[in-house]
């Protein structure tokens, strides 16, 4: 596959996204928490795969860690510029407030919130260790392929993650607590309970 990669053979760079596409839309979908901007991201993912992909390496296993860093790459991007999109519409709509039918559902339906929860947490962190969590918790990589698709070491991996699930359990451990006592001495109402994945073996390799 690495071959016909990088000879820019049409039939393989379909085989080439029909295994690995749907790997690359769930690292994008928890980069941008956005189903419609994975998508693009896909699509971008592997727009610009074609344009580098001369410089595949001949030798190695699978594409999907290179993929994965292009991805990472590109919902950085693509996440900047809808960010300054949305301050530009902020700005040229400040007086016209409209109620965001969409976010109504979204809050009626209680896997959606779970994925708001995790949102909320992940946003704690810093991009580097978000980045390190999605590619090692979710995507499966082990520490070595993440180092080699972010450009660091294996030591800043490992301790990268170590930070992470440190903030994550100290935020769900907060989130519990008030969900225990209740906040400002008022009684709770249902709360959504996000797990955070355990500490996997491989990730002592």
């Amino acid at each position: 596959m690495r071959t016909g990669v990088r000879a820019g053979d049409h039939d393989v760079f379909a085989e080439l996204y029909d295994r690995h596409a749907g790997g690359v839309y769930n690292h994008a979908f928890r980069l941008t928490w956005s189903w419609s901007t994975a998508e693009d991201v896909v699509a971008l993912t592997f727009l610009e795969a074609w344009r580098l992909r001369h410089k595949v390496d001949p030798e190695g296993g699978s594409l999907l860690p290179w993929l994965l860093g292009i991805a990472t790459n590109v919902a950085r991007n693509t996440t900047r510029a809808s960010r300054r999109y949305q301050a530009a519409l902020t700005r040229l709509h400040a007086d016209r407030a409209t109620p965001d039918f969409a976010q109504d559902v979204v809050d009626r339906v209680d896997d959606v919130r779970a994925v708001a929860a995790a949102r909320a947490a992940l946003e704690r962190l810093r991009p580097g260790e978000r980045d390190v969590v999605a590619l090692v918790v979710w995507a499966g990589l082990d520490q070595a392929s993440a180092a080699q698709v972010l450009g660091i070491s294996v030591g800043t991996v490992r301790s990268r993650l170590s930070r992470a699930r440190a903030n994550l359990r100290a935020t769900r451990d907060s989130a519990a607590a008030r969900e225990r006592h209740g906040a400002s001495g008022q009684i709770q109402g249902s709360h959504t309970t996000v797990a955070w994945p355990r500490q996997e073996a491989r990730d002592e390799r």
